[in-house]
């Protein structure tokens, strides 16, 4: 999760300083390094990190193994780094060598959660939409490391039949020719579409119907609409992917199923939140529904993007770029803020303080950091995607700096409040009980 607030904070800070990435078309060396340090360094982490606490929460079960978590973090770590690296250098041959690595550190974090999995008492929506999760990252990972294959040169590959490497380069060759067959800007958004929805929305919708009755006193109203919204989900991503990699128009039709499960989520979302016993929301809660809320709009851009015969052109691959802004930062990044201010808390809580109960006043969960710099950290948020979105489809670059230095100021506040939780780590705040007079009574 630390690793993860890092590459946020050095995205921000890159897109600040260089916000041309945003107000230009994204097929360049830029776009494509500063979207992996987003994708994979942040958002990826976050996930990664808050899985292996939330998936046992959620399944009421254990996590197979902390050291393969250990294991897959280094991998991960240097893959994604690495990745980032040689995309702004623009060097895809070494692209795939840290791709690899990064690939094997999905494989292991793969196996740890289906291990898990496998361990669940009670099979359930959420079960259900993280098992989709771990299929569609694997399959990202394998059309990332395609692409980047296809990209290479394979001229002085020897024959297959001289030793192991000589075959192994013959595949790669193969491989790279296989995907050159398809338009190179329809594989790329075929495979951000495989790793923002498949992954991180399904993770969102899934993972929600769980944490989102815990913090506000509620329950699943219906697992039936539950269950429809994930399957939906499945079937609109699995066509989009087809879709968008052929250039189909049927593309249209499984947009608008991918936004019918969209619907149907929010729906029982609203269920959930008529039916709270905790009628105040925090900021964390009001953080992520408001991600939630922006849903709307994301929407209505992919059945536009998705309509058939629309030409590319200037104004159209600008809206390309807010949509992917708006879906990574607007929707998945402001709902992973909202989370982590209820996460992260209560993780260094209880490893602080939770032998302490009974023994010495202990501070609450919304004592370790400050609710008014989060809620300040709300609002330059909410205002920077305000200021960015409309910047970005009119490629001005002062207005697109203007609105990811606003970002960046909120993602600040964030970084600040959570080293005010890590304080408690190294200095906790502990008083000494009440003194109570026994009321006993006295020997005669």
């Amino acid at each position: 999760m630390l690793t993860g607030l890092v590459a946020l904070c050095v995205g921000a800070l890159w897109l600040v300083v260089q916000p041309a990435i945003l107000a230009t078309y994204h097929y360049n060396q830029w776009v494509i390094a500063v979207t992996h340090l987003l994708v994979l360094g942040w958002i990826c982490s976050i996930v990664m990190g808050a899985m292996y606490q939330l998936v046992p929460v959620a399944l009421e079960t254990r996590l197979y193994s902390e050291r393969l978590a250990r294991w897959q973090f280094a991998f991960h770590l240097v893959g994604f780094a690495g990745m980032v690296w040689m995309f702004r250098a623009w060097d895809l041959k070494h692209v795939g060598h840290f791709g690899s690595l990064l690939a094997f550190g999905v494989g292991l974090f793969v196996y740890n959660i289906a291990r898990t999995l496998g361990r669940t008492p009670k099979w359930n929506v959420t079960a259900t939409a993280v098992t989709a999760a771990l299929f569609w990252i694997s399959l990202t990972i394998v059309a990332g490391l395609s692409l980047a294959t296809a990209k290479c040169s394979f001229e002085s590959v020897p024959d297959a039949s001289v030793g192991p490497t000589g075959a192994l380069l013959g595949a790669l060759r193969s491989l790279a020719g296989l995907v050159a067959r398809f338009d190179a800007i329809s594989a790329m958004h075929a495979h951000a579409h495989l790793g923002s929805v498949g992954c991180f929305t399904m993770l969102i919708v899934g993972v929600s119907y769980k944490l989102v009755p815990m913090f506000t006193l509620s329950e699943l109203q219906s697992p039936r609409r539950a269950g429809a919204s994930v399957a939906l989900l499945n079937v609109g991503l699995a066509g989009s992917f087809v879709t968008i990699l052929l250039r189909s128009p049927w593309k249209l039709a499984f947009a608008l199923v991918a936004v019918a499960a969209l619907a149907v989520y929010g729906w029982e979302l609203r269920a959930i939140l008529r039916a709270r016993q905790r009628r105040m929301l925090d900021w964390g809660i009001r953080s992520f529904l408001t991600a939630i809320g922006l849903l709307l709009p994301l929407s209505i851009i992919a059945v536009v993007l998705s309509w058939p015969g629309l030409p590319l052109t200037a104004f159209t691959g600008q809206l390309e770029n807010v949509y992917g802004f708006l879906g990574l930062i607007g929707v998945v990044t402001f709902a992973i803020l909202g989370m982590l201010y209820k996460i992260l808390p209560f993780l260094i809580w209880f490893g602080r303080y939770s032998r302490q109960i009974g023994r010495a006043q202990v501070p609450s969960l919304s004592q370790l950091y400050s609710t008014r710099l989060q809620v300040a950290g709300y609002w330059l948020f909410l205002t920077g995607l305000v200021v960015s979105c409309p910047a970005i489809l009119f490629s001005s670059e002062t207005g697109v700096r203007c609105g990811c230095a606003l970002i960046a100021l909120s993602v600040a506040t964030v970084a600040f409040n959570v080293g005010l939780m890590l304080t408690h780590l190294v200095t906790p705040r502990l008083k000494p009980l009440p003194f109570q007079p026994s009321t006993a009574p006295k020997p005669a």
